[in-house]
């Protein structure tokens, strides 16, 4: 049964093909080229060449009997040939300058420049211990531009002394002793203690130098071969080196308290 219906159900399809192809019509046509409305296609070839500027009459107009009849220039009397003119050829833009968004480096010439500072080094001191020393850098610690510090020895004078010169024997040194009494000089003592001044005779010590010289004057007018030396003593001393702006280095002692601090140029370091 199925098969039944689908054979007719084909032949039905095939009479409805065949009447549309019979029947139908679409209502247009094909226009026809040799019509007048319509427009006709032309090559590139085909088209006319475009007039030469200077020329009297385009070469194209001439027949071909009149350019065979036409007597030929001579070549001395012939003008040269004009050239084609063209039109001009429009100007290359000009190149639009690159705008960066850094600034440009600048140059030695044109950099800002800092007035340049002068330094110069002095030497503090002398301090009598550490102690004044650490306070003093503390002090000008924020007008200095460098320090350091440095440990000297010195010589301390500690007064004037009047003596008679050490004898060979500690007897020799006790008899002139004895007759340094019988001369009505007293004040003296006889030097025991190891050293260069033993068996000498000790006449005074003194602050005053013109004190000492008084002394030694009056023992050498009774007959005695009396002399007068400084003592000293050699103790430590510390310094501070500092390296500080030229304008600020005349009165940097003025952050000082420890007296007698004295300034003198050094070598830098």
């Amino acid at each position: 049964m199925l098969l039944r219906l689908l054979f007719v159900l084909l032949i039905a399809l095939n009479i409805a093909v065949a009447a549309w192809l019979l029947l139908g019509d679409s209502g247009t046509r094909a226009a026809d080229p040799n019509e007048g409305d319509v427009p006709r296609l032309k090559l590139l070839a085909e088209l006319p060449e475009p007039p030469v500027a200077g020329a009297s009459a385009p070469v194209s107009a001439a027949t071909p009997e009149a350019r065979a009849s036409a007597p030929l220039p001579s070549p001395a009397t012939s003008a040269p040939a004009t050239p084609a003119t063209s039109a001009p050829l429009p100007k290359p833009a000009a190149p639009q300058p690159k705008v960066s968004s850094e600034a440009p480096p600048m140059s030695a010439a044109t950099a800002p420049t800092s007035p340049r500072r002068s330094y110069r080094c002095l030497a503090l001191g002398p301090f009598p211990n550490q102690v004044d020393l650490r306070a003093a850098r503390t002090a000008i610690a924020s007008r200095t531009v460098r320090s350091r510090q440095r440990q000297e020895q010195t010589s301390e004078s500690r007064g004037w002394r009047v003596f008679l010169p050490a004898q060979a024997t500690r007897e020799l040194a006790l008899a002139q002793a004895r007759r340094l009494e019988a001369k009505g000089i007293k004040d003296y003592f006889v030097v025991t203690a190891a050293g260069e001044l033993q068996n000498s005779v000790a006449l005074g010590l003194f602050h005053d130098p013109a004190n000492a010289r008084k002394r030694r004057d009056e023992v050498v007018a009774a007959g005695f071969p009396a002399r007068m030396s400084e003592r000293t003593e050699t103790t430590p001393v510390w310094w501070l080196d500092v390296v500080v702006p030229d304008e600020s280095g005349t009165d940097i002692r003025r952050s000082i308290r420890t007296p007698g601090i004295t300034a003198r140029s050094t070598g830098c370091f």
